[in-house]
């Protein structure tokens, strides 16, 4: 269900949301999605953008990829209570394309002041794009240079950004699992496994008992 533009809020009126609000992207979407789930959380997962349901509603992750990680997170035991939810872009591309550089350069202070205001002991990339900006530590330039999601999912490297250290583990992408769920499903559950062992076993090999 579509809600009520949220451009105008006064809750967004500090400098990052200000770069924000100077692209075209901006001008053309109908709500600011930034973001959904617990701000206290210590597990910060981001996506590279809003899509056409998210644009409607202002909230991250509610169309078809959005149910599928509700259900995905269900299997592991977790929900968006115990989780934050944000994107790369705060705005949606047209037709859903692919964020340029200088979209993602004016999009993402916002979310590393996300980042500082969190400081999330995990943070789980969803995807190529997310899982790239994080390893090349926001350098728009080297993320082509930066392995896919194939090559990296599961591996956990320590990160420091604005301050906050933190573990960076790769997931893929709802979206992608929907269309390749026998073979995807395990291995996102399997690194789900790793994120789980970082949160309520610090990191430590032996068994959770939380499956």
């Amino acid at each position: 269900m579509e809600i009520e533009s949220n451009k105008k809020s006064a809750e967004f009126n500090f400098s990052e949301a200000d770069l924000v609000k100077r692209t075209e992207l901006f001008k053309e979407c109908t709500n600011i999605v930034v973001g959904d789930g617990n701000p206290d959380a210590d597990i910060l997962f981001v996506g590279e953008a809003p899509g056409r349901n998210e644009d409607l509603q202002g909230v991250p992750f509610v169309g078809a990829a959005g149910k599928n990680l509700d259900k995905l997170l269900d299997n592991v035991g977790l929900s968006r209570s115990d989780i934050y939810i944000a994107n790369i872009l705060k705005c949606r591309p047209p037709l859903n394309r692919d964020p340029m550089p200088d979209e993602i350069r004016a999009h993402t202070p916002w979310l590393l002041k996300q980042i500082r205001d969190m400081k999330p002991k995990v943070v789980c990339s969803l995807g190529n794009y997310s899982t790239k900006f994080f390893m090349s530590l926001g350098d728009v330039d080297l993320m082509k240079k930066q392995q896919g999601i194939s090559q990296v999912h599961g591996q956990v490297q320590e990160l420091e950004m604005e301050g906050v250290k933190f573990k960076l583990i790769p997931l893929f992408h709802p979206a992608a699992i929907i269309y390749n769920r026998t073979k995807l499903t395990p291995l996102w559950e399997e690194d789900m496994r790793i994120v789980k062992n970082f949160i309520f076993n610090n990191g430590k090999s032996k068994p959770l008992g939380l499956w």
